[in-house]
């Protein structure tokens, strides 16, 4: 088999100034591109000018993997892309299934192309909201049974986690969101940051920080990240805060020095 690379390619939240070196490059050297059409849209033009552009629509990711695994096998560089980063609830996984599901591990050349992942973009927009440990986890039920959703948000509330909430609100199921918000309450206090991000560096993008019990679910969709603050995060403004811990290790150090 002349097979050729295939590559999944993480774009990051959208922005060009957010797609990295190595993405570019292997955008580059790819004759094929495969991939749901918002996400081809964000792709630079002079890096699709006279390349095979293949786009369809949500929920056809299958359809997409074995497209791009097709091509490959017939010899042709191809990139199947993802915003993001392709290995965070994006097209990695379902690449390497597909090769699988064919025999085709160790055949086609499989190379993943790392990408700002969406939780790292609305992050950065809040300021320092990540700091400690924390956990993401999807509230679309889709492709996991909403109890799983549930037991592992529970989970991670109560252990202390600050909780990334990733695609939090769809027109299919808009109380998702509003039960979430309702176990949080249960382990956070009132005045508890939620961050919310919507459109990461791209246009229309919004950012704000609210108190638990203040925030409007209104205002989220599918575009949107939504992070949960631990129990010492807090808000400075327009940021959002979750310490390490460093100014209690000082003080620890300085009472240590008296002994």
């Amino acid at each position: 088999m002349n097979a050729a690379k295939l590559y999944v390619i993480g774009l990051g939240p959208g922005s060009t100034e957010c797609l990295t070196p190595q993405a570019y490059d292997a955008l580059s050297a790819a004759r094929c591109i495969v991939g749901y059409r918002r996400y081809v849209n964000m792709i630079p033009s002079e890096l699709l000018a006279g390349k095979c552009c293949i786009q369809s629509g949500m929920r056809q990711e299958r359809e997409r993997c074995e497209i791009a695994v097709k091509s490959a096998c017939e010899g042709i560089p191809t990139a199947l892309v993802s915003s993001g980063d392709p290995g965070v609830y994006a097209m990695a996984g379902l690449a390497l299934e597909t090769l699988e599901a064919y025999g085709l591990v160790g055949n086609i050349p499989f190379v993943v192309i790392p990408g700002v992942p969406a939780v790292c973009a609305a992050a950065a927009l809040l300021g320092a909201p990540l700091i400690h440990d924390f956990a993401c986890i999807s509230l679309s039920d889709l492709l996991t049974p909403w109890e799983r959703i549930v037991r592992r948000l529970t989970a991670a509330l109560e252990a202390d986690f600050t909780c990334v909430i990733y695609n939090p609100r769809s027109k299919g199921r808009p109380h998702y969101l509003t039960q979430a918000l309702e176990l949080a309450a249960q382990f956070r206090a009132p005045h508890c940051p939620v961050g919310l991000v919507r459109q990461a560096f791209r246009p229309g993008q919004k950012v704000g920080v609210y108190r638990l019990d203040q925030f409007s679910t209104e205002q989220v969709d599918m575009l949107s990240i939504c992070i949960i603050g631990n129990t010492e995060s807090r808000a400075l403004g327009p940021y959002m805060l979750t310490p390490r811990g460093y100014s209690r290790k000082t003080t620890l150090g300085r009472e240590g020095n008296h002994e």
